[in-house]
Order: C-alpha cells, then structure tokens, then sequence
C-alpha cells in the first residue's frame, strides 16, 4: 500500500508540473488591417479680407462678398451646407498702428463662408475654380487657421469586418509561429482591440483616407 501511494503522488506531482508547463506555453501575436477609402466630407472655409476706415462701409463690403460667394457656389451646393461667420475686425489704430494711418485703412477684416457638404468631386472642382473669386474682387486669402479638411465618418459601417481581418491576420501569424516550433495552435487567451487611425493617403491626396487598426492576441500552444 505504501508503495502503491508513493508511485500514485510522483504520477500526480508529475502530470501537474506537465500541465503548468502546458500552460504556460502561449504566443502572444498582432494582427493588421488596412483600407483605403475615399472621404464621406469636405470643409472648405472660402475666407477673404476687406479694408475700410468706416465700420458702416466695412460690413457693406463684407455682405458684396458674400453675396458674390454665393453666386460662385451657384446651385452646387444646398443651402444649407453653406453657412457665413460674422467679420473678424481689427482696429489698426487701436493697436498702435497710427504711424500707418495715411497708407492703410483703419479697419481689417475676414470673413468666412464655409461649405459643408458631402459632394465631394463637387467641392474639389469648385475649389479649382476658386481663382475666379479673385476676378471678382474679392480678396480670398489662404488661411492657416482655416484649411480644406476631408474626412471619413463611417468608420461604425466597416469596422467589425475591419477587426475580424486583422484577428484573421493575427491567427495566420500564430499558425507560422506554431508550425516552425512544432506545436498547433490552440484557444484564444485574450485579445486586445488597437485603436482605430484615420490618414490622408499622402498628403497629395486628403480626399482619399487610410484606415489602420491593429489587434493584439495571445493563443494557447498545444
């Protein structure tokens, strides 16, 4: 009997230390996923200056320009995807400036009128012709503060088919992982979702996006 014990508590003490082994035998891999697709939304401010030593003349102006804004936008766009700040006013002379009162006007301003629309190819031509403006006499001015942005805003439609391509892409890597070590592939331990990027293309193209995301999974080796 006692023969038969100590044989039966090496046998467990071993098949224990067999299975700790086991489990601790894992890989730990990343998958990758990437699209491209075009942009859904453009944000183009059209911003231009107007000068005057009157306020009353500075604000007719401000309302000429916009009205030959919208004439230019034309049928293009609905209304309701073109909307107009109030001018941003500077008064030269209470800033200082008094030295420059015979050659500048007293008072400088920008007006914006954005275009928010989904008409992408639409926009984009428009902004080619946006030259045209000048022609007219108004001052389109290039803004830091205001650029053309194009954006992507159906990411929720893409992205469960995006997180099961890069699970797949993570699975194929275990599998070559799990063939050059001479074991298979087991169950899914945890998996981590990355965050989801949004890109420009290249920065020749912002109307096109690539989309990236990365998962994180670590499999069970057998």
């Amino acid at each position: 009997m006692l023969a038969i014990g100590i044989a039966l508590a090496g046998y467990l003490v071993g098949n224990a230390l067999i299975e700790s082994r086991t489990s601790e035998r894992r890989v730990s891999v990343r998958g990758l996923a990437e699209r491209e697709v075009p942009a859904n939304l453009v944000l183009w401010p059209i911003v231009f200056s107007i000068t005057s030593n009157d306020l009353v003349d500075l604000q007719r102006q401000a309302d000429a320009g916009v009205v030959k804004v919208r004439a230019f936008l034309g049928d293009d766009f609905p209304a309701e995807q073109i909307s107009v700040s109030p001018p941003r006013v500077q008064d030269r002379e209470a800033q200082g400036r008094a030295g420059d009162r015979q050659e500048l006007d007293r008072y400088v301003a920008e007006v914006v009128v954005t275009v928010r629309t989904d008409r992408i190819e639409t926009a984009r031509q428009a902004i080619q012709r946006s030259g045209e403006l000048v022609k007219q006499g108004v001052a389109v001015i290039r803004s830091y503060e205001y650029n053309t942005q194009y954006l992507y805003t159906e990411l929720e439609k893409i992205k469960p088919e995006m997180i099961a391509e890069a699970t797949r892409d993570a699975r194929r890597a275990a599998e070559q992982f799990a063939q050059d070590s001479g074991s298979k592939v087991g169950a899914i331990r945890t998996a981590q979702q990355g965050l989801f990027s949004i890109e420009d293309r290249d920065q020749f193209s912002p109307q096109l996006k690539k989309i990236r995301v990365v998962t994180t999974v670590d499999y069970q080796l057998e």
